[in-house]
């Protein structure tokens, strides 16, 4: 066959190139119910265990969010799900790294990560990712103490970087009425508002170690990587599988496993959502159990253990003068003093809705603001005032004392003791 194609030949091949259709699909333009990659959010998790898997869930139904990659440093978990992002995409795509400052490396490409490891990495994991120049939505509690607090809001406004943490009621509708009904005052002045905290644990935790077993392969279980920033200890099987609850090391007490979520929900209806108390009365029992918390303004915060102001869990009620409004997990409608005060629930929440232009989902809360940069709902500023609470009242039972803070400063008024509370010595080399 000839080599060579005449003028006339070349042009008339030429025009019938141009005038063929070129074929893009839909996908690619964003159509069909589709998301241009252009909009599409990359992701991934790390440490994506029991609640993880229920937030993975969450975030990976967008249609607008990629989940490219698992971080874990149990192989198991890294296996699970990448089968199970696999299988939602049906593909094989998804990497699976054990290490997160190898991750942090190689992934410059992942816009968001979503932290769901045991409480004593949650703070660390967000302050390396945001360092890493990722968003971040993390499990609560966020912090172990009120130096990472500080260190995690401090990361995020210095690396401009969206921070969502994951007390969830903060955006759901019946939690949300009761927390407008008190901040707007329909309810009147509101003096008190009361916090549930878990009924299970104790304030003071035990320092034990468990008995010491063979450590399994690197491969299997990273068990330095595991411990993290605590203080070394043999391995054993039950702290991998969650035994690690109700230990000093690991976790904030039962103060800290609902306050965590509580206390945000208090602190923003009495407008105390960026302060804390200032005074933590002592009280003598195990868990912490009616404590009443001052704030500078004469409000007051009280923690209870028990069904007195709710009948399900991680409640918050509102008390003022004009009546009271409480919430809690399972609730079909808020309970209220008057049943004319559910009149307004409608009105309400779309007032906030209106006012704040939040989703009432809180993951898509933050997805939104992934892609706007505003500030979410949990944002590192009203993740750590709670905490700050969380974690003084807890120095308030180990110390079996009052206590008096500043918020401010984030220190306690002239008392040493308390003060060398305020943060934990890091082993290397998982300092920040």
């Amino acid at each position: 066959m000839s080599r060579t194609i005449n003028r006339r030949k070349f042009l008339k091949c030429a025009a019938a190139a141009v005038a063929a259709p070129i074929i893009v699909p839909a996908s690619a333009l964003g159509r069909d119910g589709a998301v241009a990659p252009s909009e599409r959010i990359t992701a991934a998790g790390i440490g994506i265990h029991g609640r993880g898997f229920h937030d993975l869930q969450w975030m990976i139904r967008n249609n607008d969010v990629q989940v490219l990659a698992i971080c874990d440093i149990q192989k198991k978990q890294r296996l699970a799900v990448k089968d199970f992002v696999d299988k939602f995409y049906n593909n094989q795509d998804c990497a699976m790294y054990a290490d997160m400052r190898e991750f942090f490396e190689q992934r410059p490409d992942i816009d968001v990560v979503l932290i769901a490891t045991g409480d004593r990495w949650h703070a660390q994991a967000s302050i390396r990712a945001m360092r890493a120049g990722k968003d971040v939505y993390t499990e609560k509690p966020s912090t172990m103490t009120i130096a990472e607090g500080r260190t995690v809001v401090q990361t995020a406004a210095t690396y401009g970087r969206v921070y969502q943490t994951g007390t969830q009621r903060l955006s759901e509708p019946n939690h949300v009425f009761c927390i407008e009904m008190a901040r707007t005052g329909r309810l009147g002045k509101v003096d008190t508002a009361y916090a549930h905290i878990a009924p299970w644990d104790a304030a003071k935790m035990p320092r034990q170690w468990k008995e010491a077993q063979p450590e399994p392969p690197k491969e299997e279980v990273d068990w330095d990587a595991w411990l993290g920033p605590c203080p070394w200890r043999p391995y054993n099987e039950s702290y991998v599988s969650g035994g690690w609850r109700g230990d000093y090391d690991f976790h904030t007490s039962c103060i800290g496993e609902w306050g965590a979520h509580t206390f945000a929900q208090a602190q923003m209806g009495i407008g105390m959502g960026e302060t804390s108390p200032i005074k933590y009365d002592y009280v003598d029992n195990d868990s912490g159990d009616g404590m009443v918390c001052h704030f500078a303004t004469g409000q007051k915060l009280i923690f209870s253990r028990g069904d007195k102001y709710w009948h399900g869990s991680c409640g918050e009620l509102f008390e003022g003068e004009r009546g009271w409004a409480a919430a809690a997990d399972g609730y079909s409608q808020p309970d209220v003093s008057s049943p004319e005060l559910l009149h307004e629930f409608k009105e309400v929440v779309g007032e906030y809705q209106a006012r704040t232009g939040r989703s009432l989902d809180h993951m898509r809360n933050f997805l939104d603001c992934v892609k706007s940069r505003q500030e979410p709902v949990a944002n590192p500023r009203v993740m750590h005032h709670s905490m700050c609470t969380v974690h003084a009242a807890n120095i308030c039972m180990w110390l079996g004392r009052d206590l008096t803070y500043d918020p401010k400063a984030e220190c306690f008024v002239n008392d040493d003791e308390a003060n060398r509370f305020l943060a934990r010595a890091e082993r290397s080399p998982w300092v920040l």
